[in-house]
């Protein structure tokens, strides 16, 4: 069938589904162990889709143009038996590209089994090198080295590896250049994310954000990066090479520079509402409707009318008063 597009022209393309809301960080501009301690209530089982039910909804997206899916979470790889799922997304005729997120420190176990399913790509988050700095984010007293085994055993296994890391001005903004150095050196791809408003507690302010123009700059001061052309339409990432090598380096730039006009993608959350944008209010309850026994074809029409109905673009519109006042959805429920 003819791809769906909205009413800004986008089609849907990329899909990001949360497969479970919990994480073993508490990342202060994601997580804040204030907000989410130990007594912070997270989804039963039950209030969870399903990897049937994710199956279902992926092999619907696909059958409306979805090329891309990402698995996220929370942490993705606390979801038991998460390569069940990988296995079953991966015989999807018409998915080209199938990748995850995650922190890392369950790579070393569970790498293999991932790529014995079928999982080829993986995005790891590291936002330090020093100890003392990545453990004053990840407010759990992890180590890096827990991290850095995880991406060697990513790599071991053959999987192509991509490094995130959010950067946020006098919390790890000197950490930019030891980050690039070490991916440089291993030929990994890193990736700069600007920190965003996304959710309502991560305390964000547009003073913490060290823009796609800053980092380029520094980055400049020790490298030579040469720009590559987007690879599709919606690829979020502004991409260079490092001059002389294959190595690349990006950058997410949602608030300097705004990407919504060309934003193909929709997010599943954990308890299954899809969401239109990272920075929207309200989803769209795909789940009841999975369970109130509607078939494929009304389940099709149903999301086709909550895509054609979108004009969501918050990044373009953002001003110091949607900040304040937009109730966001939390990234750990969201998925990034």
């Amino acid at each position: 069938m003819k791809d769906i597009v909205d009413k800004r022209k986008r089609p849907l393309q990329d899909l990001r589904i949360s497969v479970t809301d919990r994480c073993n960080f508490r990342c202060t501009y994601c997580m804040p162990k204030e907000l989410f301690g130990k007594d912070h209530v997270f989804m039963p089982k039950e209030h969870l889709l399903s990897f049937e039910e994710i199956e279902r909804l992926a092999n619907i997206f696909v059958e409306l143009g979805v090329k891309k899916i990402r698995l996220t979470g929370g942490e993705p790889l606390l979801r038991k038996d998460i390569d069940v799922l990988i296995n079953k997304l991966t015989k999807i005729d018409g998915l080209n590209d199938l990748g995850l997120t995650t922190n890392g420190i369950h790579l070393v176990k569970q790498a293999e089994n991932l790529k014995k399913a079928g999982l080829n790509r993986v995005n790891i988050s590291l936002d330090a090198l020093d100890d003392t700095v990545f453990k004053s984010i990840n407010d759990r007293g992890v180590n890096t080295s827990f991290v850095l085994k995880g991406i060697d055993k990513a790599v071991d296994v053959g999987m192509e590896v991509k490094i995130n890391m959010v950067v946020k001005k006098g919390m790890n903004d000197q950490e930019i250049l030891p980050m690039a150095g070490l991916f440089k050196e291993r030929g990994i791809t890193l990736r700069f994310i600007e920190f965003m408003d996304v959710g309502q507690t991560n305390g964000w302010d547009f003073s913490h954000v060290v823009t796609k123009q800053e980092l380029f700059d520094l980055l400049q001061t020790e490298h030579v990066l040469e720009p590559i052309e987007p690879a599709y339409l919606g690829e979020v990432a502004k991409r260079y090479r490092y001059k002389g090598t294959n190595t690349e380096v990006g950058f997410i730039t949602s608030v300097s520079e705004s990407f919504c006009s060309s934003c193909t993608r929709g997010r599943i959350a954990a308890d299954g509402h899809f969401y239109n944008c990272l920075f929207a209010t309200n989803g769209f309850d795909l789940k009841t409707l999975l369970r109130s026994g509607m078939d494929d074809n009304e389940l099709k029409d149903k999301i086709i009318g909550n895509w054609e109905r979108r004009s969501d673009q918050y990044s373009a519109e953002r001003t110091e008063e949607t900040v304040k006042n937009r109730k966001k959805i939390e990234m750990s429920y969201i998925g990034g």
